[in-house]
């Protein structure tokens, strides 16, 4: 703890009498009575937590031990975030509540530089001194900062100069200029004993996201996966040994008021994860992940912590082809060959099968091995918050050796009036290729308009849904098979 002692005005032939309050506001900056600043920094912190939100926002509780002087004080409270959302800021005696109140807090984040010392001149006096070249022999004069825009201006006696012609010397710091973000707070205090203080505040700058690596089997039926927490502090100061929680949802934010961190491109390398999973519980309607020992989160630091880690994990791959609904109501020949086969693997997050954690949104990235063992990545998706027992299904890409061409065979306008009116029917045809030196089930979609009827189909479909139909169609190794169906729609 610090103390700096300011100029004291005495006020003489006259009785003052003052509230607390009154006697507080009075020892603010330009104040005319006593003013002593306390300064308290990260060597009084005694503990601090830190729990990070998906949308670049945190909430920090900052404990620190902190003698007071029992009455009115002036509270420097430096090295909080730079990107503090102030407004949010509570500062509180944990040990001794009694008599302890806040009468008016400010956020300093005017820091010190060159500039901005050279700025907060601009009308004041300072000192040029000049050296000569070969003595080395030092010489002052007077001048005054005329402006600091876009360079320096200084009345130098009788003359104007611009530029500097030697290095400036500054009598003293500004009061409004701080070395480190600084909270400023007038309080009171009742006691002057050592005391807990916490400040608790939001702020952007501290973000976090989810990262997961999975290795398929060689049967592609099969996989490990690990789960990262990639943790990212742009706030504009370190967290040292803080209790960690990450907090999974869509929390509603007043957007508005809200100043977004640019996106943060980072590239790590990822291993399969050796620690232990962090706690999981459920927040509201969220979940709130919890490191399970302390951890430094350093300025402008990109660090990883392990999430999860699941081994032998049974998942399901599926070969996807996709249509579309606008040929069913107008004529068409061809409709593409060589069309793209999707490739999906699917998974399901239950604990029997080693899962079963509440999943944050992320990226999914997965590998496999080749034949010589070489690890390669064969695709990635992003995952939304996935809680238990739901479904995990991940795009890996679309496929090589398995190839779809697909056409109109037939089409008839059956009837209908008015623009709504219509019936339509249409047949095609879609012949599968697969390359592959094993067999393959290909699951055709396709979206059905209207009201509609399958007539005829060298396959039995699935009405998944009101305006969808399936088909599984078996394609043989190294063959072909062909899927075709008729269909009646009503508009």
């Amino acid at each position: 703890m610090r103390v700096r002692v300011a100029f004291s005005v005495v006020l003489a032939g006259c009785l003052l009498v003052l509230s607390p309050v009154t006697a507080l506001a009075l020892q603010a900056p330009g104040g005319t009575a006593e003013e002593v600043e306390k300064i308290t920094d990260l060597g009084d912190q005694q503990q601090v937590a830190v729990t990070i939100y998906n949308e670049n926002l945190a909430l920090v509780k900052d404990r620190r031990l902190v003698r007071l002087d029992q009455g009115p004080n002036r509270l420097a409270f430096r090295e909080v975030s730079a990107r503090i959302r102030p407004e949010t800021a509570l500062l509180r005696s944990i040990s001794h509540g009694e008599g302890f109140y806040l009468v008016e807090q400010n956020f300093d984040f005017d820091l010190l530089s060159p500039e901005k010392l050279l700025q907060k001149y601009v009308g004041k006096k300072v000192r040029v001194v000049k050296t000569h070249p070969r003595t080395g022999e030092e010489t002052y004069e007077t001048a005054r900062i005329l402006a600091a825009n876009n360079g320096v201006v200084l009345r130098i006696g009788d003359r104007i100069e611009t530029g500097i012609p030697g290095r400036l010397v500054y009598p003293e710091v500004p009061a409004n200029l701080r070395d480190r973000p600084t909270l400023v707070t007038l309080l009171n205090s009742g006691t002057a004993e050592p005391q807990q203080l916490e400040l608790s505040y939001l702020t952007a700058g501290l973000s976090w996201r989810a990262d997961y690596v999975a290795e398929l089997n060689a049967d592609d039926d099969r996989l490990d996966l690990s789960g990262w927490v990639t943790l990212t502090n742009q706030s504009g100061t370190p967290y040292r040994e803080a209790r960690l929680q990450l907090v999974a949802g869509d929390v509603h934010r007043v957007r508005e008021e809200m100043r977004m961190a640019r996106d943060l491109r980072v590239e790590e390398a990822m291993t399969k994860a050796a620690a232990p999973q962090m706690a999981e519980e459920a927040l509201f309607e969220y979940h709130l992940y919890t490191l399970d020992r302390p951890t430094t989160l350093r300025q402008n630091q990109t660090k990883q912590v392990a999430l999860l880690s699941a081994g032998d994990v049974p998942v399901r791959k599926e070969f996807l082809l996709r249509g579309s609904d606008y040929y069913y109501s107008r004529s068409f020949g061809d409709l593409g060959r060589k069309l793209k086969v999707g490739v999906f693997i699917e998974l399901e997050n239950r604990r029997e099968i080693g899962l079963g954690l509440p999943l944050p949104k992320g990226v999914v990235r997965v590998y496999k091995r080749d034949g010589a063992g070489n690890t390669q990545f064969v695709g990635e998706d992003r995952i939304d918050h996935t809680p238990e027992k739901e479904t995990v299904r991940l795009k890996l890409g679309e496929a090589f050796d398995v190839t779809a061409a697909k056409k109109q065979t037939d089409f008839k306008k059956l009837g209908g009036f008015g623009p709504y009116h219509y019936v339509f029917e249409s047949a095609y045809q879609i012949d599968l290729k697969n390359a592959k030196d094993e067999e393959v089930v290909v699951r055709v979609l396709e979206p059905m308009p209207g009201d509609w009827e399958v007539l005829k189909e060298s396959h039995a479909h699935v009405k998944e849904a009101a305006g969808t139909a399936v088909w599984q169609v078996p394609v043989p190794a190294g063959g072909e098979a062909t899927l075709n169906y008729r269909v009646r729609v009503r508009y």
